[in-house]
């Protein structure tokens, strides 16, 4: 009976508190379901000690057991910034975060001349504030894991003041995609009648293919610098497989990679019959920009050390070999691999058919009340609040359904 009594007074608690608790029970629940099957991972890694039977031909026992260290490492990190991130977001919850920063937003506005009634305005210092806070917050996790972590194990090559100057340059970079997108988006459904999830996902659709389009012309290079790959036999075979799977290649491109980190990488982009090859110079020894450094530094990697620098000692100690031209067509082609079989083209179509379904059924939601009541917001109903309540909280258990 006593248990029937507490079931009914659950129940009988306003619609808001139930709709807070269940998102908090839900992202305490898939957080300790992802944790216990990260510590399972873990425990392979600690006791496989020797290279598995499948991979003896192929790896030796002193790479084996680097890579083992190092996800080890890794992994402990992840449950650290993991929990962090669980607790940082229960307690913004807990102690009404959202709906302080939405007021200090409207007192920002204001000092400004701008009053309540514009709240797409109050919006986009809302989200400057809530990317400016999460920068903060996770930059002391990002220095541990790139100046501890990839160091200890020799894939960083940052120093600290390149690291701080490209994560500012992200930032910037961020805000001036993130703001005039947001500010579009939100006038959009401001004016789009009761058919404005239609014209919502549209202008999604169309900024995600232009941002996919100019990425890597535009974007990327304000951070990385990208060179075409000379002529050679590496080129000939890259154009000759690409051509072997009818893959509509016009450019292969160098990507200056080595200047963060030691690990290789290999990817296109482009539309139609204008695809581009982008190679990690990690990946070949010669454009290594720390190989470089290294020969005009006359120091080449069977010298002994005796009376160099300590600096260019760590430069032959943690020089890229590079990879022999197989390796590079075998990394290549797991990229390719994708194409071939419809991977890219598939993925855009299901997310759009996520997204469009996301849209309408914000459009079906966005009118309950009790939705920003349960998150601390019972005299105004702001439209980016309600698609950060819906997108992010509501619509938690069918992301995690989709992963």
């Amino acid at each position: 009976m006593g248990t029937w009594v507490s079931q009914d007074a659950m129940w009988e608690m306003p619609a808001e508190k139930r709709i807070f608790g269940a998102v908090l029970l839900f992202s305490w629940t898939v957080y300790l379901w992802e944790t216990y099957l990260a510590q399972r991972q873990r425990r392979i890694y600690k006791t496989t000690t020797h290279v598995p039977l499948e991979l003896g031909q192929i790896m030796d026992s002193e790479t084996f057991e680097k890579s083992r260290l190092y996800q080890l490492d890794k992994s402990t990190f992840s449950f650290w910034s993991g929990l962090y991130s669980e607790i940082e977001g229960t307690l913004i919850l807990l102690f009404g975060g959202i709906p302080y920063l939405w007021r200090l937003s409207g007192r920002v506005c204001g000092y400004a001349g701008f009053g309540p009634e514009y709240e797409i305005t109050q919006s986009l210092v809302f989200l400057l504030l809530a990317t400016l806070f999460s920068a903060l917050t996770g930059l002391p996790w990002s220095l541990y894991n790139t100046f501890v972590i990839e160091e200890k194990h020799g894939f960083n090559q940052q120093t600290l003041g390149f690291f701080m100057k490209d994560a500012i340059k992200k930032f910037i970079v961020t805000q001036c995609i993130l703001l005039p997108v947001s500010s579009l988006l939100l006038y959009i459904i401001k004016i789009g009648g009761d058919y404005f999830f239609i014209y919502a996902w549209l202008f999604t659709l169309v900024v995600s293919l232009v941002l996919v389009t100019i990425y890597a012309d535009y974007i990327a290079p304000l951070f990385d610098k990208f060179t075409p790959l000379p002529e050679g036999k590496l080129k000939q075979e890259i154009e000759v497989m690409a051509k072997s799977i009818d893959f509509p290649l016009t450019k292969v491109y160098v990507v200056e990679g080595s200047k963060r980190s030691s690990h290789s990488n290999a990817y296109f982009y482009g539309f139609f019959k204008n695809k581009r090859i982008v190679l990690f110079d990690t990946l070949l020894e010669e454009y290594s920009v720390l190989n470089k450094d290294i020969q005009e530094s006359g120091v080449e990697s069977h010298n002994d050390g005796e009376g160099d620098s300590e600096e260019i000692k760590a430069k032959v100690k943690n020089k890229k070999q590079g990879c022999k031209n197989e390796e590079v067509l075998a990394v290549l082609g797991h990229e390719l691999g994708h194409w071939k079989l419809g991977h890219t083209v598939k993925n855009i179509i299901i997310s759009q058919m996520n997204s469009f379904l996301c849209f309408f059924l914000f459009a079906v939601l966005i009118g309950r009340k009790e939705l920003f009541v349960a998150f601390g917001f019972s005299d105004s109903q702001p439209t980016l609040i309600g698609l950060l309540i819906i997108f992010q909280f509501i619509f938690s258990p069918y992301n995690e359904v989709g992963k």
